[in-house]
């Protein structure tokens, strides 16, 4: 009703304009509804997706197995030296000034006992006496093997183990028993020790009173046959001069022992020994393993990089294929955030699904190498998640253009393709 002016005369309503419609906020996607999304895309290109998840699992299976591999066997070195000791040291002598060879003096052994941190000392002497199966072997038939003097204090000193038989002690070193490494017997087929094992050593027999295991410290053991130090000066012409002394220093005192070790080998011509650490050259050898892991961690990028390459062309090709689909959500009121958010939630969860794959593959195959190898299994959780985290980087990358160029595209444009 109008309100009635002085006169009494009713004035007609004012029409209110309505003013423009207001267009409704649309819906915000929380993080269950993304997954729900990008899931239901994977889903409807199964064979598809699981050609591009087994390109990031490969390139992922590569690096975390590559690393496993490496840290499993550095694991390993690490317990073997813990067993074996690094605190063992070698003499050996050198070149004279002259070029000639030199050699230690024969009372080099007693003058390193009596040093300080220094827990035991031995030595070996090697001769120019041959090895042979028996005496109908041709002379040039030797094998390689080396005929040495022992003392019988060497294997407590070089963590020598016999596995068959006994050591050379005071009894036996006089007379013609020997000590075979493992290759050595090997060779000269020999595969118990006892005393009607015999070997034809310098033109005479030797009885073979001991078998020793392998000696990763001192290989050079494994291929020798080992005589007493006083049967050797008696009957194979040995000059009584140790040509390797092994020695035992205390743990904390290893470098200081090593420092002086040479001067008291040889006290007159110190610059003619060589004083070494077994245990260097074991780590020099994973030193060695470490750079090839290192190619080979390179090789797993490239594949990883060729699998992110699989995952952004999966992603264009199923924005091409899926125009209708963004013109019919456009057009119910999807924004071009939710529309980027979809397609970038599918290129991250393919990603995601190939790199727990790839990491699960290399835990396999770290596991069933190391076995093989006798290995402890280490695969670090660096490894592990670091696999994870650059597949989702890979997969953000490679998803990003695919999911701007979804989100621009016109939605008249869009459902004019169906």
């Amino acid at each position: 009703m109008s309100a009635p002016d002085a006169a009494g005369v009713l004035e007609p309503e004012r029409a209110v304009s309505p003013g423009p419609p207001r267009r409704p906020k649309p819906a915000r996607m929380n993080p269950a509804d993304v997954l729900r999304v990008g899931g239901s895309g994977l889903r409807s290109r199964p064979m598809r997706v699981f050609l591009s998840a087994l390109g990031i699992a490969i390139g992922i299976a590569a690096m975390v197995g590559v690393v496993g591999i490496s840290t499993s066997s550095t694991e390993d070195l690490d317990r073997r030296l813990q067993a074996l000791g690094t605190n063992l040291l070698t003499v050996t002598p050198g070149q004279s000034f002259t070029g000639d060879a030199a050699h230690l003096p024969a009372e080099s052994v007693e003058m390193i006992r009596d040093m300080e941190n220094v827990e035991s000392v031995s030595a070996i002497g090697r001769t120019s006496a041959k090895v042979y199966r028996n005496d109908h072997t041709p002379e040039q038939e030797t094998g390689g093997l080396t005929v040495a003097a022992a003392r019988t204090d060497l294997p407590g000193s070089v963590g020598a183990e016999i596995v068959d038989g006994r050591w050379l002690n005071a009894a036996n070193s006089r007379y013609p028993a020997a000590v075979l490494g493992p290759k050595a017997a090997e060779q000269l087929g020999v595969h118990q020790a006892g005393p009607d094992v015999r070997v034809w050593l310098d033109g005479r027999w030797y009885t073979v009173v001991g078998l020793l295991a392998a000696n990763e410290l001192v290989p050079a053991l494994d291929s020798s046959v080992l005589v007493g130090w006083s049967a050797a000066k008696e009957e194979l012409g040995f000059d009584g001069y140790p040509t390797t002394i092994y020695t035992r220093a205390g743990e904390s005192a290893v470098d200081d022992v090593q420092s002086v070790l040479g001067a008291t080998a040889n006290p007159e011509s110190p610059t003619e020994t060589t004083v070494s650490r077994p245990s260097d050259a074991l780590a020099a050898k994973e030193a060695t393993d470490d750079a090839l892991s290192g190619l080979l961690l390179g090789l797993g990028g490239v594949a990883l990089l060729v699998g992110g390459v699989g995952v952004a062309n999966t992603m264009v090709i199923s924005v091409l294929e899926r125009r209708s689909e963004i013109g019919l959500r456009r057009s119910q009121g999807a924004t071009r955030g939710q529309i980027r958010t979809q397609f970038l939630a599918e290129a991250l969860l393919l990603s995601a699904l190939g790199g727990l794959g790839g990491v699960l593959l290399g835990i396999a195959v770290t596991g069933g190498y190391a076995s093989y190898q006798g290995w402890p299994s280490v695969v670090p959780v660096w490894a592990m998640a670091g696999g994870v985290g650059a597949t989702l980087v890979i997969g953000g990358l490679a998803g990003f253009y695919p999911a701007v160029r979804a989100a621009r595209l016109p939605p008249t444009e869009a459902l004019a393709t169906t």
